[in-house]
């Protein structure tokens, strides 16, 4: 029944926004149309309250309430009725009417957005959604129509309005991805973005060890809202801020601000305990948003070095922090060759960022001037992997052997080396951590050819490349660095493969052709 009585009302509203003597009045969940005198030309003709609306406890009704507060107060706020002028307010002692009422609508407001704000932290996901819509709808226009008036020129932003819905966000009692997806909508416009970073070190710098579901949203957030960009924000841009308007004042962001707020912000998070989970989400965070905006960045030397050694998903993204560090600060790693042959390990292949190594190992090894010994026991140790690794792994380390023998025409002589070339009396050393000591340059590739005779024709005929002349230029991995198992499936299935003939006597009847060994045995009738 409050269900129909509100999306009654909503029709209604339509109605009374094209008619000025058209308002509506709620009085304990029953909702009636009626007009009412106007008071002067300054006072406005709506009386709204939802203080006493019941039908907040039913939770299909809801979302229609939500939707009639957003419609209310969007007309109130355009119309601004509820903006406390002080110039009109300059005298104490008069108080009238019309000052009693933008008292009590300004109450109405405050209270409908703390309302919004319990929404987003207790209702189901749908309802939480347009709540967050719904108070961003709200924030725009109190910033296009600002309740705190005053006859000045600047470009005003409720942050005081923003700030609680960046703490819920942020909640330490579960995850908000769904929210913060929405939210990252409202962060393209560029000064959502500006007060959104504004407020962070505030959040940040009071935490002193949050728990990992703060930790988990914060992170999130960060990774969906965009990193701030060098450079003055553009003028005349009222159509890439929220709570700008045509004609109005200009936003003109302030990047040194932006950039030193971010700095502030991942200095405190860095100092939080982290669990492997969040430890993880932080590195990739890191990486692919935060660290070229740090003004410091080899700061993080330290933290990536200690990263390296926690072994799984954690060390292949700590090893591509240092492999930045390495080429675009000019960072000196003294073992960095020792910690990449260490990696590549069975459990490798079950990782979620394998890719990544593949990729990052291809770049170390990619110069012309390392030691033949060294780049050997990569590719010997990548051979002998093949031997358990997936399909799909195989055709990307058959690449990379190519690649680094092409980079160094020495290694050729592991096709068929004339010591090596046996397994059982193979002197490579699996277990040896350092790759100069492995005997690599004494052994064979061995493993190549028992690949040869594989399964699957396709890694059968990949790994025949040791059998001919190898290319002038070298493979491209990237296009395969993606490939799943399912891929090469689908792969297989679209060959077309030629019919063979298995019945080459012509059938006379239904009986069995001559020669069937069958009818040595049983006889059909």
């Amino acid at each position: 029944m409050y269900c129909s009585q509100v999306s009654g009302f909503i029709m209604n509203l339509k109605i009374a926004k094209m008619r000025d003597d058209a308002r509506s009045v709620i009085h304990g969940g029953k909702i009636k149309i009626r007009e009412v005198h106007q008071h002067n030309q300054k006072t406005t003709n709506s009386i709204l309250t939802f203080k006493h609306l019941k039908v907040w406890s039913n939770e299909g009704n809801v979302q229609p309430c939500i939707l009639a507060l957003e419609m209310i107060f969007t007309e109130v706020l355009k119309r601004r009725e509820i903006c406390r002028d002080f110039t009109a307010a300059a005298n104490e002692h008069e108080v009238n009417a019309e000052t009693k009422y933008r008292v009590w609508l300004l109450e109405c407001y405050e209270d409908t957005f703390m309302r919004l704000l319990s929404i987003m932290s207790k209702h189901k996901s749908s309802m939480q959604l347009q709540a967050l819509t719904t108070m961003m709808k709200l924030l725009s226009l109190e910033g296009k129509y600002p309740v705190d008036y005053r006859e000045n020129q600047e470009y005003y932003f409720p942050v005081q309005k923003l700030r609680p819905i960046v703490l819920e966000l942020l909640s330490s009692e579960c995850s908000r991805e769904n929210l913060i997806a929405r939210f990252q909508e409202f962060t393209a416009y560029e000064d959502v973005l500006y007060y959104v970073w504004k407020l962070l070190p505030t959040i940040v710098l009071n935490k002193k060890q949050p728990n990992e579901t703060f930790i988990k949203n914060f992170l999130s957030l960060l990774d969906k809202i965009p990193v701030p960009k060098q450079g003055v924000g553009n003028k005349d841009n009222w159509e890439f801020v929220l709570c700008g308007k045509e004609g109005g004042p200009d936003f003109v962001q302030n990047t040194d601000h932006l950039h030193k707020w971010l700095n502030r912000v991942w200095s405190a998070v860095i100092r939080w305990e982290h669990s492997p989970a969040t430890h993880q989400q932080l590195l990739v965070v890191l990486l692919e948003r935060i660290l070229p905006h740090l003004d410091k960045p080899l700061l993080l030397t330290d933290y990536l070095m200690d990263s390296l050694d926690m072994g799984g998903a954690v060390s292949l993204l700590a090893l591509q922090g240092i492999f930045i560090l390495i080429k675009n600060h000019n960072l000196e790693y003294p073992n960095i060759y020792g910690k990449l042959y260490s990696m590549f390990e069975p459990e490798i292949f079950h990782t979620k960022y394998k890719a990544r190594l593949f990729y990052l190992s291809d770049m170390f090894l990619s110069s012309t001037h390392l030691s033949e010994h060294l780049v050997a026991a990569f590719a010997k140790r990548l051979a002998r992997l093949t031997l358990v690794a997936p399909p799909q792994d195989i055709h990307i380390i058959l690449m990379f052997i190519g690649n680094l023998v092409l980079r160094h025409p020495g290694l050729k002589r592991l096709f068929n080396h004339p010591t090596g070339g046996e397994v059982s009396l193979d002197p490579y050393i699996m277990e040896e951590r350092d790759p100069l000591k492995s005997q690599a340059i004494e052994s064979s590739l061995w493993e190549l050819h028992a690949l040869q005779n594989h399964i699957l024709p396709s890694i059968a005929t990949a790994a025949k490349f040791i059998n001919m002349p190898l290319p002038s230029v070298e493979w491209d991995m990237s296009k395969i660095l993606e490939n799943s198992a399912d891929d090469i499936f689908e792969k297989e299935m679209k060959k077309k493969v030629k019919e063979i003939t298995l019945t080459f006597d012509r059938p006379q009847s239904l009986t069995l052709s001559r020669g069937e060994r069958v009818t040595q045995y049983w006889t059909l009738t």
